[in-house]
């Protein structure tokens, strides 16, 4: 008689006989390559009668474009592209319909877009053209002047951004769309005769250059993956996703951040998303601003602290009777700043990224109980830069200049560098192996900023490493002190930097704008000492008054430029 031992096993193994072995997975059927062009025509096949885009023309028109109709003409586009063979596109346009129709175009014919800043100088600009290596141009008729000089055998099609697409006031890009379509309706190609779906998700689809303030740009490359999770990531964390059941609202996006920078920080993609209306400024107008604020039901634009400020001080500046959701970023904004806005009723969604991770990529995230504190501590919270998003990893904040990736404390007090991992980060620097291997040095994705990490995870910026002024010992973060002088009720906007000191080393001076033309430096400093916060090493001893601060294409403040006036050179733009 067998016992009991091998009748249980005897059990166990008819059982486990009897059990259908698994079945190799199709991965075939359960997934697909992402990649964010999907979107437009998912969009236009779900709502082709909602307005995509709004825009006052260069001609001076209000244009209306529905997503089958922003659709057709991306095709039109990706057709065109496609059957000439242009791998690599170059754009040179400010925030028009032809630019979000390059966006999707592009990406459709399976080429990789480059959208160029055309606030740079020319040689910047053309110097940026070559190393991405583009085969054609599509330029803004404003700023062909800037590829003058540039390879003849580049061809450039203009776009007049007018209200045509056909006729005498319609130009090259119109007919290139247009020839694009005439393919597509004779071989029936479609969108599935497009890249819709990349071949690979890890694939580079576009190239974001860096702004190259103190060195040459660099070519940042964007995967489909890459910027399809930053583009959901965007619509969650910004909560542009806002339709209801029974209910005709739906995001209305104000496009007043560059397009060329980061490909807008992937909001062309997140808005689509969404099937949210694109509001197109070709230039900021704070006048223009306020009135689609007021009388278009604008719910979301996205903005640095320094279009913030001036917008919250414009003469047409009112609470808005419904709140709007402005996504801040580009630099550490103040905590005055945020309650100058919200008593506008412009609701701030605090993020932080840099345009090597696709954008935003942590958020200070508000709590309830925050509102428990009282209103000046509240928003010294909400100026913080957070957590990772939501399809990120989590920051993290590293001891500075060691070998090893070891996190500072959680106390709020260490001082370390702000990293990144994960999916938003992108692939590395264009044609630049040395670069790239630095970014990641140790497996991390480094930013160059330094922050601390409280108690609670959140991060918040300290400076940049090469913007700390120590003087006498003591570290003085530039932001911080900024944050306290924009407190003055005549500063409008404020940035501070190192000057050399001949007993301390280093001491801070500060440049501002007012909106008070009796107000002297001297006013300012003796404010700082006497009526302020501010610790008394921390007080500038020269206050320079300016009319506008310099800035990038994005609203930062150029230290590296105030740096240059502050020795004299005046010339250093």
């Amino acid at each position: 008689m067998s016992s009991p031992q091998s009748r249980l096993a005897s059990i166990s193994r008819h059982l486990w006989s009897s059990t259908p072995s698994p079945q190799k997975t199709n991965l075939s059927n359960s997934r697909a390559e992402l990649s964010p062009t999907y979107f437009l025509p998912r969009a236009a096949a779900i709502e082709p009668d909602v307005e995509a885009i709004i825009h006052v023309t260069a001609n001076g028109k209000v244009l209306r474009r529905s997503y089958m109709e922003f659709a057709d003409r991306a095709r039109g586009l990706g057709y065109y592209l496609k059957t000439h063979g242009y791998k690599r596109v170059g754009i040179l346009c400010p925030n028009t319909p032809a630019f979000l129709e390059c966006i999707f175009g592009i990406a459709a014919a399976g080429a990789v877009q480059v959208g160029v800043n055309y606030r740079l100088k020319k040689e910047d600009v053309q110097y940026i053209f070559k190393h991405a290596e583009v085969d054609i141009i599509i330029v803004d008729r404003e700023f062909v002047g800037l590829l003058e000089g540039f390879d003849d055998k580049v061809p450039r099609v203009v776009d007049d951004d007018t209200d045509a697409t056909v006729g005498e006031l319609s130009g090259d890009f119109d007919r290139i769309i247009s020839e694009g379509l005439d393919y597509d309706r004779k071989y029936r190609g479609g969108w599935e005769g497009l890249h819709i779906e990349a071949e690979s998700e890890d694939d580079v689809f576009a190239l974001a250059y860096t702004s190259g303030t103190t060195a040459k740009p660099k070519g940042v490359e964007y995967t489909h993956r890459g910027a399809y999770l930053a583009a959901l990531a965007n619509v969650i964390e910004s909560g542009l996703n806002c339709t209801s059941v029974l209910s005709k609202d739906r995001a209305k996006y104000l496009t007043i951040l560059p397009l060329f920078h980061a490909v807008g920080w992937t909001f062309p993609w997140a808005v689509v998303s969404a099937r949210g209306t694109h509001y197109c400024m070709r230039k900021i107008d704070y006048e223009e601003m306020w009135r689609l604020l007021k009388f278009e039901g604008i719910t979301h634009f996205n903005a640095a602290p320094t279009v913030n400020t001036l917008l919250c001080r414009s003469p047409q500046a009112e609470r808005l009777p419904r709140a709007v959701r402005v996504t801040v970023a580009a630099s550490p904004p103040s905590a005055k700043l945020f309650e100058d806005m919200i008593s506008l009723n412009l609701i701030p969604v605090h993020v932080y990224g840099l345009t090597e991770t696709y954008g935003p990529i942590t958020k200070g995230y508000f709590l309830p109980e925050w509102l428990d504190l009282s209103p000046e501590e509240m928003y010294k919270k909400m100026a913080r830069q957070g957590h990772g998003f939501v399809t990120s990893k989590m920051v993290r904040v590293i001891k500075p200049d060691i070998t090893e990736v070891i996190d500072v404390k959680k106390d709020g007090v260490e001082i370390g560098e702000i990293v990144f991992a994960g999916n938003i980060c992108a692939r590395g620097y264009y044609k630049d192996a040395e670069a790239t291997a630095k970014l990641f040095a140790g497996g991390v994705l480094h930013s160059g900023d330094l922050a601390v990490c409280h108690p609670d995870g959140a991060i918040q910026i300290l400076d940049r490493a090469k913007d700390i002024i120590i003087s006498g010992g003591e570290n003085i973060s530039s932001v911080s002190l900024e944050g306290m002088l924009s407190r003055h009720p005549d500063i409008v906007e404020v940035g501070v930097i190192a000057v050399p000191d001949s007993h301390f080393g280093e001491r801070p001076k500060a440049f501002i704008t007012t909106t008070n033309p009796q107000l002297m430096g001297e006013d300012v400093i003796l404010w700082a000492k006497k009526s302020s916060t501010i610790s008394g090493f921390m007080v500038p001893r020269e206050v320079e008054i300016l009319t506008e601060l310099p800035k990038t294409s994005t609203g930062k403040v150029k230290k590296n430029v105030l740096r240059e006036w502050a020795k004299g050179n005046r010339e250093a733009s």
